[in-house]
């Protein structure tokens, strides 16, 4: 599974970072909802396949 906590910023540029507006991150969490929608959809879908296939 990848890992939400990887990243490659150094830590000083982490810290002097202003924060994230409401708004975007807002918007990060949607696109993230999306993604772990999209993922959750197509691991049912294989199951459905997968379970389909077994009882032929």
């Amino acid at each position: 599974m990848k890992s939400n906590y990887s990243n490659a910023a150094q830590l000083k540029d982490l810290m002097t970072a202003p924060p994230m507006s409401a708004a975007q991150h807002a918007e990060v969490m949607r696109k993230r909802i999306a993604q772990r929608r999209m993922v959750e959809e197509a691991r049912e879908l294989k199951r459905a396949v997968s379970s389909y296939d077994d009882k032929r």
